[in-house]
């Protein structure tokens, strides 16, 4: 019998697995929860996790529309979870609108996520051009091409056009010594810092009994308290 043309050949509901890993405990997690971020993060990373720094990154417009999509994690610190990105995003334009946001990283293969809250900022220009040398030439390049990142273009043509043009106006050099500085930051592209008000770790567990432990401060420099959740 042929299925319908509008039946997946998956059911979504009937897609189902038991998390089977280690428990998550109060007494077994440290004060400070970037410690037990680094462990888990050193674990995906060690377990060969195809790409264990791309986290789901949530803001909202002034209006409170919700908006999410994946980026990758470009360092983090006591001080907060970095990424970079276009300043004129629709991203960077709800950060500038309501500077808070959400992260989750979701390492489904460890059945572990990480979610963290808080409010935004923008890191210092001289921070964001010390990685913008950092990335590969074509990467800086695409930068510059994308200038209009989440506006509407006419086709994937006009992409490959100024990526040609912006190649054309600043080659890649022959030495690799001048590579770092062949293509000059864009104004319009730097980085941001989600300082953490809170941090969950959610480990899956069978029954779907899963451990969530929630780090909370109320200020950036207070101290955190650890609570359980209901799953």
């Amino acid at each position: 019998m042929n299925r319908p043309a509008d039946q997946p050949a998956h059911d979504p509901a009937r897609l189902r697995a038991s998390y089977e890993r280690g428990p998550l405990t109060e007494q077994g997690v440290p004060a400070d929860p970037l410690a037990l971020f680094t462990a888990w993060f050193e674990d995906v990373v060690a377990e060969g996790l195809s790409e264990p720094n791309a986290m789901v990154l949530a803001t909202a417009a002034a209006d409170g529309a919700p908006n999410a999509r994946t980026v990758l994690l470009k360092g983090y610190s006591p001080a907060g979870f970095r990424f970079f990105t276009n300043f004129t995003s629709a991203k960077g334009l709800e950060l500038a609108e309501n500077p808070r946001a959400a992260l989750v990283f979701p390492w489904h293969a460890r059945a572990r996520q990480v979610r963290v809250t808080g409010p935004v900022e923008r890191l210092p220009e001289a921070e964001s051009a010390a990685y913008f040398r950092t990335r590969p030439y074509g990467s800086r390049l695409g930068a510059w091409a994308s200038e209009h990142q989440s506006s509407v273009i006419s086709g994937r043509d006009e992409l490959e056009r100024r990526y040609t043009e912006v190649a054309s106006q600043w080659p890649e050099p022959d030495n690799l010594d001048d590579d770092a500085d062949a293509v000059p930051l864009p104004a319009f592209w730097g980085g941001y810092r989600v300082v953490p008000a809170t941090i969950e770790f959610w480990q899956g567990r069978p029954n779907r009994l899963h451990d969530r432990i929630r780090y909370s401060r109320p200020l950036p420099s207070g101290r955190w308290k650890a609570e359980r959740l209901s799953p």
